[in-house]
């Protein structure tokens, strides 16, 4: 058995106030701990990518905050307090300071990361 923390997760990802922490959690998938300001929109982040989208599955709560998921079939929102899934193929934008927890493949979701790490530099 595994328990993590966001303390106990190290920092994937971060920069503009956007903090991603992950951990691997077991059974193939990690916990992640995303922080997103008010205004954060990953689409430029995440061009390049099949449909210019995050392409990782993840299962959640959105602590604090909402939430708008751009997807190939239009938008949805999401406010603090629901539990989600959000399937290959989105780009979300914070339309408040956001906090999340969620849970994804580990290995689709490093290839996001290490493609929005790219992107950045």
């Amino acid at each position: 058995m595994t328990a993590a923390t966001r303390n106990d997760a190290p920092v994937a990802l971060e920069g503009d106030g956007v903090e991603l922490r992950l951990m691997p959690i077991g059974g193939g998938m990690s916990v992640g701990y995303l922080t997103l300001p008010q205004g954060t929109d990953m689409g430029p982040a995440l061009k390049g990518l099949p449909d210019d989208a995050c392409q990782c599955p993840h299962w959640g709560c959105l602590l604090k905050g909402r939430i708008r998921m751009r997807t190939a079939t239009g938008e949805e929102e999401y406010q603090a307090g629901q539990a989600y899934y959000w399937g290959p193929g989105h780009v979300p934008v914070a339309l408040e300071d956001s906090e999340l927890v969620e849970f994804s493949p580990s290995e689709d979701f490093q290839q996001v990361i290490d493609h929005v790490v790219a992107q950045a530099g």
